[in-house]
């Protein structure tokens, strides 16, 4: 069985959860006077980055309705005075979309494909992805411990090497490939193929 077709075919929901409970337990790490900091994503401060996966939720969400298209709903995310329960009630909001949503549905993301769309399958893995890794972003720019579970890391990096060489840098949804390391642990694999150096600062 080949990687896609692994992922096509698999219920990612339940881990999906659990990204979600790793990223969430970061971010009530979150002191307010850490919004301002600088991430590993250099076009967001920490708020921003918290209001980027609070809008990636909603997308998702709507994507998983069938009203995902829409751009606008991808850039709505409010962190409101209190960042943890906004990120925790739009986490909610994406589980519940995808608990609805058979993994054969054609989910509109018009952040990765414009006017395209993936499985529900394959969205899932994507939301995952962005779960894990930006636990790590919000951990070591706070500077807590980033632990996801190697199931967890195991299913992010089957994702994550399906995203393109092309279409990386500035602007990019990905940044370009830092070198990496001859036997690079999993979790530093995983956050390279991201575009991500493991030794950020």
């Amino acid at each position: 069985m080949d990687l896609l077709t692994e992922l096509l075919t698999t219920d990612l929901r339940p881990l999906d959860r659990r990204a979600a409970d790793l990223y969430l337990g970061t971010v009530a790490q979150v002191k307010p006077d850490a919004l301002t900091l600088p991430t590993p994503c250099p076009d967001w401060t920490l708020h921003g980055l918290l209001r980027h996966q609070v809008s990636q939720d909603e997308g998702f969400a709507a994507a998983a309705r069938g009203d995902g298209a829409r751009l606008s709903a991808w850039r709505g995310g409010d962190l409101g005075d209190d960042p943890h329960a906004a990120s925790r009630a739009s986490a909610d909001l994406v589980a519940r979309a995808f608990a609805e949503t058979p993994l054969d549905a054609a989910l509109a993301l018009p952040e990765i494909r414009d006017g395209g769309a993936f499985p529900a399958s394959l969205a899932i893995g994507f939301h995952l992805v962005d779960l894990v890794v930006h636990a790590w972003d919000v951990a070591v720019t706070i500077g807590v411990p980033w632990e996801p579970a190697e199931d967890l890391v195991s299913a992010s990096l089957k994702v994550a090497a399906l995203v393109p060489e092309d279409g990386r840098g500035p602007g990019e949804s990905f940044g370009a490939k830092p070198r990496q390391a001859a036997g690079a642990a999993p979790e530093d694999r995983l956050l390279t193929l991201l575009g991500r150096s493991p030794s950020w600062p």
